[in-house]
């Protein structure tokens, strides 16, 4: 089981994360972000915390090439990508890098259908506005969700051992509940959060 922390916007907060044992960092080049930031800031908060570490680039309707050169400026290993987006777009992507393609409840079952078996692929359930804070109904997602699909969408320290209970994802990711302000890390939130996914995880199945 995996724990992202996103909207990282500095070489602080990457540290941050990862020394509270987060697995992977996102950053967000949507410029529509509240947390926005630079590939340059986004390359060395990535160095900081070495390789060991997944450094994923999120993007938001953006053009195939706006989306290639800046991860590849970043230095990402992997790419997130939220909008309404062509399979051929998708797979364009995925020819260079691992893709986490973000769909909200609506379109879980055709996206599902759409990506099983694709294993450059991987789905990510967020809410319809991700970064929101507002968590979603998973009781009611269970008989939609996805083996080895990831989960985001309001969750926090509080919140994430029910969702994991609910869903079983292979990875959580969190944003707003991980803050002191937006793009700025709450150090005890953070830490909180990936130990309480870690503790939720120890009840998965072996």
């Amino acid at each position: 089981m995996q724990v992202k922390v996103c909207g990282t916007t500095s070489v602080h907060d990457a540290v941050l994360s990862a020394e509270a044992g987060a697995d992977a960092l996102g950053f967000i080049f949507a410029p529509v972000s509240k947390r926005l930031v630079s590939p340059q800031v986004a390359r060395a908060a990535g160095l900081s915390v070495g390789p060991s570490v997944a450094r994923v680039g999120v993007f938001l309707d953006q053009p195939l090439d706006e989306v290639l050169r800046t991860a590849e400026a970043a230095r990402v290993s992997a790419v997130q990508l939220h909008g309404r987006l062509s399979s051929l777009y998708v797979m364009a992507v995925a020819a260079y890098y691992p893709v986490l393609r973000v769909v909200r409840p609506a379109d879980l079952a055709t996206e599902t259908d759409m990506w099983h078996g694709h294993r450059g692929v991987t789905l990510m359930l967020d809410a319809p506005e991700p970064g929101g804070g507002i968590p979603l109904d998973w009781d009611a997602l269970r008989p939609l969700f996805p083996d080895g699909a990831w989960l985001a969408g309001g969750l926090g320290p509080g919140n994430v051992a029910a969702a994991m209970t609910a869903l079983r994802p292979a990875a959580v990711d969190a944003v707003s509940r991980l803050e002191a302000s937006p793009g700025v890390k709450d150090p005890e939130a953070v830490r909180a959060f990936v130990q309480a996914a870690r503790l939720a995880a120890r009840s998965y199945p072996q």
